[in-house]
């Protein structure tokens, strides 16, 4: 693989993050060039795909190019968080495209024959359940935007009821009743807020949802 342009440090970042909003064009390709390291090594994580090393890093560039696009500097996160999440959502994009032709293909071409000459395919001597490498990639990049949009949409006392209630960060999971004997407030308010947090949450997975379709 290729080497790629040394990243930019946090101070030269925000001055070429503010350049591009302000409508400067070099400023974003310096911005798309200095970040392609990233790419890179999120593309080293799907090596063991059919796909090309350079077709992997072509499609994970669209997604750095989007994310650069649409950062917002006010959300207090990293670009190259933000970033990441984009590229991988955007190759992830290629393979869901490619799992049903992959699974008709592939799963049920035949391997041989048994003893008694009947034919045989990868979906009868595959032993146990089926880990679906797709699914389990969504998964990932499912948990992945979920950090993301916590920080952007919700409040800090939304983000410590949502972080304690599901057990995130490794934190332990609370009933409503424990968290709310820990802030002093009542059951039914924690109920409010997680209802509240759970559905700026959910509008931001449809919001991402329905930009994929547009973009398919």
């Amino acid at each position: 693989m290729k080497s790629f342009p040394k990243p930019l440090s946090t101070k030269e970042e925000q001055w070429y993050l503010q350049a591009c909003r302000n409508g400067d064009k070099q400023a974003r390709d310096i911005l798309i060039e200095r970040n392609l390291r990233l790419v890179a090594h999120i593309v080293k994580k799907y090596s063991s795909s059919d796909k090309d090393t350079e077709d992997l890093i072509s499609i994970g560039t669209i997604g750095l190019i989007k994310a650069i696009d649409t950062f917002k500097l006010d959300k207090g996160i990293r670009l190259a968080t933000y970033a990441s999440c984009c590229i991988e959502n955007e190759l992830l994009m290629l393979f869901r495209s490619e799992k049903k032709l992959s699974k008709d293909v592939y799963m049920s071409d035949p391997i041989g024959s048994d003893k008694e000459g009947n034919e045989i395919n990868l979906l009868d001597v595959l032993e146990g359940e089926y880990t679906d490498v797709v699914e389990e990639m969504t998964l990932h990049e499912n948990i992945q935007k979920l950090y993301i949009y916590m920080k952007q949409v919700l409040t800090s006392r939304e983000q410590e009821i949502i972080i304690l209630r599901y057990g995130l960060f490794q934190k332990k999971e609370l009933t409503q009743r424990e968290i709310a004997a820990k802030y002093g407030i009542s059951r039914s308010y924690v109920s409010r807020i997680e209802k509240r947090a759970l559905g700026k949450l959910k509008n931001c997975y449809d919001q991402e949802e329905a930009a994929d379709s547009i973009r398919q």
